[in-house]
This record gives structure tokens, sequence and C-alpha cells, in this order.
């Protein structure tokens, strides 16, 4: 417990504010991707039916978006920052791995650039946080403030 601890103190100290640009689109992307994935169920269907796992998995088309929705709104908000980031990092690394990396990066249809830049970001903020703006921070420090008076 007193490495994550320390872990959100450097963070917060050294996190510059144009990072909460960069949180805030990870977040957007997250979420449009999980909406056209309910949108286009037929997409996500097609993406893990191409896999070699496709029927232990079926059930994963109903979960993906809406881990989707959820961690983007979770991720732009700053609430519960490396919490939504941990629970993405499956999903995108199966997307680079079963997915994506079989099409190739310069296919027509490859989400492989995208898939791998979405990935690194996730670990970013895993290591990052939510940074100096965002709901993480402002509910730690109104919680330090009550355990001071």
């Amino acid at each position: 417990m007193n490495y994550i601890h320390q872990l959100n103190e450097w963070s917060s100290t050294h996190n510059p504010r144009w990072l909460v640009t960069i949180r805030v689109a990870l977040g957007l992307s997250l979420f449009v991707k999980g909406f056209s994935f309910i949108r286009n169920a037929g997409l996500l269907e097609g993406y893990i039916s191409s896999t070699t796992f496709a029927a232990n998995i079926s059930w994963l088309t109903t979960i993906i978006p809406w881990v989707h929705l959820l961690g983007g709104s979770l991720i732009i908000a700053g609430l519960f920052t490396r919490l939504a980031v941990l629970v993405q990092i499956p999903i995108l690394l199966g997307a680079v791995i079963f997915v994506n990396a079989g099409k190739g990066i310069f296919a027509v249809e490859s989400d492989l650039l995208f898939s791998v830049i979405v990935l690194v970001l996730l670990v970013f903020f895993l290591i990052e946080g939510g940074g100096r703006l965002s709901l993480d921070h402002y509910f730690n420090k109104s919680s330090k403030a009550n355990y001071q008076v």
C-alpha cells in the first residue's frame, strides 16, 4: 500500500497539465470504439470469429463494448483511472495480438497502429494515474483534508 501511495504522490507532483488532454482523448477514443461496437455488433463478432478462440469466447461480444463505454467514461473523468485502465489493457492486448497482428500494419482494414498507440497510452496512464485535473486527485485531496481536522 505504501508503494501505491508513493506513486500517487509522485504522479500528482510530476504530471503536466497537457497530459489531461491526452487522457481525455484516450477515454473518448475508447468510448467511441465501444459505441461503434454496440452500433455494429457484426464488426466485433467478425473480429472475434477471426481468432483461434472464437468458439470459447463469444460472450466477449457483449462485454467488450460495455467495458469500453464505462472505462472510457471513467478515464475521461479521471475517476478510478488506474482501475479503468487496468481493465482495458487485456482487451487491447487481445486486439493487438489476436485480431490485428495477422493483418499487418499496412492492411486496408488494419487497426493495428491505433491499437498499439492506445495500448501504450493505457500502460502510461496505469503508471501515471489521472493527474492533477482528475476526480481521483480531487477526492484524494478532500479526503486528506478531512483526516487533518
